[in-house]
């Protein structure tokens, strides 16, 4: 892209924009910021745009755009492997595996060190069954997840096969941190990556920070935020 303003031609023909999520917002605030921009800018009263690949409001990082003609791009880019960074909490879990339900339970860490997280490790790579959580969006019987679990209910959660190409790990804030980086397929929860991994150091764990930094060829180092991307291209000129 341009230093200049993307003509409404442009945007119809079709962009692959590289967004920086803020903390706090959905995907979907995201793509509706860009999205009222383009229409007030251009004056036009729809646009096709969506994301590729959702971003929880706790996790920042990479949320690619597409627009016009390339959203027929979108389920090829969201097939991608993907890498983040983030931080495992270690010494208590929470419902979610995240921050987004409080602590129901807590676990001793004295015994937990950097072999005891090497030899873990070794568990995590390649092919793995992963257990999604029950607050996620995956439907079952026509209903999210998430609604069974605010409503108190127990169901059943198949296990997917999941690929998990490199995982590593910072070990200097243990016990009570863990920060990692992971490449891994698409379709992987690194919320239950975070409450397994606990569960495999005898203790306890759960996602306290997410960032995305890769899908495919696509980095979160060419990324803009929101207020960013439509100064430079969508109010510039």
């Amino acid at each position: 892209m341009t230093q200049k303003s993307l003509s409404l031609q442009e945007i119809l023909d079709g962009q692959i924009i590289l967004i920086d999520k803020p903390l706090h917002w959905s995907s979907f605030q995201t793509v509706n910021k860009l999205k009222w921009a383009i229409l007030k800018k251009y004056k036009i009263k729809k646009i096709k745009i969506g994301h590729a690949g959702t971003l929880d409001p706790l996790a920042t990082g990479l949320l690619i755009i597409c627009t016009g003609k390339f959203t027929k791009k979108i389920q090829q880019i969201q097939d991608a492997p993907k890498g983040y960074t983030g931080v495992i909490t270690l010494g208590a879990a929470t419902p979610s595996y995240d921050m987004e339900t409080q602590v129901n339970i807590t676990f001793p860490t004295e015994h937990i060190t950097a072999e005891l997280v090497k030899k873990a490790r070794m568990q995590f790579l390649g092919k793995i069954e992963q257990q999604p959580p029950i607050f996620s969006a995956l439907k079952k019987d026509g209903k999210r997840l998430y609604e069974f679990a605010r409503e108190g209910k127990d169901i059943e959660i198949k296990a997917r096969t999941v690929y998990i190409e490199t995982l590593n790990f910072q070990t200097d804030k243990l016990p009570n941190t863990l920060p990692f980086e992971v490449y891994c397929s698409k379709g992987t929860y690194i919320r239950s990556l975070a409450d397994s991994f606990g569960r495999a150091l005898q203790s306890g764990g759960f996602l306290s920070e997410l960032r995305r930094i890769k899908i495919g060829e696509f980095s979160v180092e060419n990324a803009l935020s929101p207020d960013d991307f439509i100064t430079k291209y969508i109010d510039n000129g």
